[in-house]
């Protein structure tokens, strides 16, 4: 694992550590299931009193094709209600999004702003669900989690 795939495993496991990300550790052959508790240096502390350090752990994460309807209608639900921006525009529709301040996003044509503070809730979402928007699974740091593993209704 690369010093960057390293800090990357890092940043990830730590957004996830408020829901309860589970995974194995690379090393046990036993393919016990542990859940992430706390990070300490590069160290995981892990269900059942084990530690390993971040490079030894593999969480298990759902690909972002396995969001289901019910989880679509929820996220757009909430895209609507905190961000209630202009929701008649066309799915393909593009609209050209560049840097506004340091505080977020504009449209260059229609003016629309998105700002970081109001898009956090979004990553939130998608960690209590365990989804990979990061792309780490095809990357080997994470594995696909089996369907139910987090007891949500999957597809």
């Amino acid at each position: 694992m690369t010093q960057e795939d390293k800090e990357l495993h890092l940043k990830d496991l730590s957004s996830r550590l408020p829901y309860g990300v589970k995974g194995i550790i690379t090393y046990d052959k036993s393919n016990t299931t542990f859940t992430v508790k706390g990070i300490d240096n590069n160290v995981l502390h892990l269900s059942d009193a084990e530690e390993c350090h971040v490079e030894d752990f593999k969480p298990f994460l759902r690909p972002m094709s396995s969001m289901t309807k019910e989880e679509k209608k929820e996220l757009e639900r909430l895209i609507d209600e905190k961000l209630n921006r202009n929701t008649s525009q066309e799915d393909d529709e593009w609209t050209p999004w560049i840097l506004h301040d340091t505080t977020g996003i504009r449209n260059s044509v229609g003016g629309e702003r998105f700002y970081f503070d109001e898009m956090s809730f979004i990553y939130d979402w998608l960690n209590a669900h365990h989804f990979d928007y990061r792309g780490l699974i095809p990357m080997g740091l994470a594995l696909e989690a089996p369907i139910g593993m987090y007891n949500i209704n999957e597809k």
